[in-house]
């Protein structure tokens, strides 16, 4: 009887260290290329035509134009233009202040006109007052490969593009 209890309890002792070996293994690899070749762009924006004109002790000369510089009406193609005026010191000997600026607006391109691209080149663009203008990439010799054994190549192609080549390998053991 002795014997069967101190089995038994040499058995209940080592039960909670006798669980089965876990040994799950992933292992994971992957390669891959990433090739972009930039596309062209321009982005434009016409500016209108602006006059100001501020001071003190000035007059319109009116022997002439009689006014302040004014803008012109323009047309469905043409921006408005400056109609000069002409000024002169009201009180003669006195101090006097004058400023005045003008701004040449753009003309109004017809609809589709303006811009040219030509193998990702932008040939040529509107002449706005404001243009920002990317001219697209070139393929050229742009190239990337995956052999069989994970080797990853990747080929620099023209002005405009990139490439991007990845190895990844990942080990779980749980």
């Amino acid at each position: 009887m002795k014997r069967i209890a101190l089995a038994l309890g040499m058995l209940l002792m080592t039960a909670p260290f006798a669980n089965p070996a876990r040994a799950d293994l992933v292992h994971r690899m992957s390669s891959s290329t990433q090739l972009t070749v930039n596309g062209a762009y321009t982005d434009s924006s016409r500016i209108g035509s602006t006059y100001a004109v501020s001071g003190n002790n000035i007059k319109v000369d009116t022997s002439n134009s009689g006014h302040f510089g004014a803008l012109t009406a323009g047309s469905a193609t043409a921006a408005p233009t400056l109609d000069v005026g002409t000024y002169d010191v009201n009180t003669a000997g006195s101090a006097f202040t004058f400023t005045e600026s003008y701004t040449q607006g753009d003309a109004i391109s017809a609809i589709g006109a303006g811009v040219d691209v030509t193998a990702g080149v932008v040939a040529d663009m509107p002449s706005y007052g404001e243009t920002l203008t990317m001219s697209g990439g070139v393929a050229g010799t742009l190239a990337g490969t995956i052999v069989s054994s994970g080797v990853t190549t990747v080929v620099a192609g023209g002005a405009g593009t990139t490439a991007t080549g990845q190895f990844v390998t990942e080990i779980i053991i749980d």
